[in-house]
């Protein structure tokens, strides 16, 4: 049997009478900020879009609210927020509120993360999948907020209807183009 000792950073440590190898650290812990980010949620979870809204809202200047975003700043983030903002993007699903069953398990079990299903939230827009019906697009779109935890579809279903500055002051599109460097057409800066 062998045992594998680790360093503080994830890495492996040497072993005696093994060969040296370069310390390689495990792909999992690929960077010190997305460690850091872990241990000051103090889950194993990453932080939901929800929270993040929340913290842009508690945020009391623009300057914190810049940080807070770039803190936080990630693919699924950026596609979620420009779904948000970006007036040329057009949602084929109806404004106000959508009769779902919120799904209300403790966080961090059965649900699935708005950061991992905003990949598929093309499918609701106006060019994304011209083959779905509106009733199996309206249907999709009802299972993944049933899959998502009540406050991320809740934080989905604002993104939606383009009111996110209504439940969480101080998040505009200005603060978004800022702080990931988009011109106005939510593109990035040449």
């Amino acid at each position: 049997m062998v045992l594998i000792r680790r360093n503080p950073d994830g890495s492996i440590a040497s072993q005696e009478g093994a060969p040296q190898q370069p310390t390689q650290s495990h792909p999992a812990l690929a960077t010190r900020m997305g460690v850091q980010a872990l241990q000051d949620s103090g889950r194993a979870v990453p932080p939901m879009m929800n929270e993040i809204a929340t913290k842009i809202n508690n945020a009391k200047d623009k300057p914190r609210k810049l940080k807070v975003l770039k803190d936080h700043d990630s693919i699924p983030l950026r596609q979620v927020l420009k779904g948000a903002f970006d007036p040329s993007i057009e949602w084929l699903l109806p404004q106000g509120d959508v009769p779902f069953k919120r799904n209300d398990a403790p966080i961090g079990t059965e649900h699935t993360l708005l950061s991992q299903e905003a990949k598929r939230l093309y499918l609701f827009t106006k060019g994304g999948d011209s083959s779905l019906s509106n009733t199996k697009r309206e249907t999709l779109f009802i299972q993944l907020l049933e899959g998502l935890s009540a406050e991320e579809a809740d934080f989905l279903v604002t993104v939606v209807n383009k009111k996110i500055n209504n439940k969480y002051k101080g998040f505009t599109a200005n603060l978004v183009r800022e702080a990931f460097g988009w011109d106005d057409k939510f593109m990035k800066k040449q």
